[in-house]
């Protein structure tokens, strides 16, 4: 939140309004940390409709759980988002939010994704985007890699908390790759959104 200036709030509530989730849908967050999203998705369901949350961070999901204690639509499991349990075809409506570019292997995460989603389901994810421009680039990851640092250190005394954001995109295929990579695992009527 702090290094998007609040705008962290709005990117989330616009990918859920993008997802147009229905009342009886069924609907999967992956990296979904302590339900930020999970929550947003749970408020667009009718009382038929489930959402669920997923995170390899058991204390992520142990926080996302007690925000959940009141909330039957809303449930959050511990897994690895490259390889789940579900079956085949299960959810209406998969996000993720700032997980694509945190997994090893981008391919094998598409691959289960499209094996969950049902035929016409949609995945959205949200995540830091790649300046195509060198010198842009170049400025962005400056201040990710700065700033995130400053605040690392600042709020948790360790500045690899955020300050490895401005790492990791150095070597994620960006939007315009990771859209390449969805339609080569199958997926339909790839685009991408900048909202800055």
């Amino acid at each position: 939140t702090l290094l998007s200036y609040g705008q962290d709030k709005r990117w989330k509530r616009k990918l859920v309004a993008m997802a147009d989730v229905q009342p009886h849908h069924q609907v999967l967050d992956l990296a979904c940390g302590t339900g930020d999203i999970t929550f947003l998705l749970a408020g667009e369901l009718g009382r038929h409709g489930k959402a669920t949350g997923v995170d390899i961070t058991p204390e992520m999901v142990e926080r996302a759980r007690r925000k959940a204690l009141h909330e039957p639509r809303v449930h959050f499991e511990t897994g690895d988002i490259c390889q789940l349990s579900f079956p085949d075809a299960s959810f209406d409506r998969i996000t993720v939010g700032y997980g694509v570019r945190n997994v090893p292997e981008i391919p094998r995460l598409l691959d289960e994704v499209f094996r969950l989603l049902k035929p016409g389901g949609l995945f959205l994810s949200l995540d830091f985007g790649k300046p195509e421009g060198r010198l842009y680039r170049r400025a962005y990851l400056g201040y990710l890699g700065a700033a995130g640092s400053a605040l690392g250190w600042l709020l948790h005394r360790d500045p690899d908390v955020y300050g490895y954001i401005a790492e990791s995109i150095k070597h994620y295929p960006g939007q315009i790759g990771v859209r390449e990579m969805m339609e080569a695992a199958g997926f339909a009527d790839c685009r991408f959104v900048n909202f800055l």
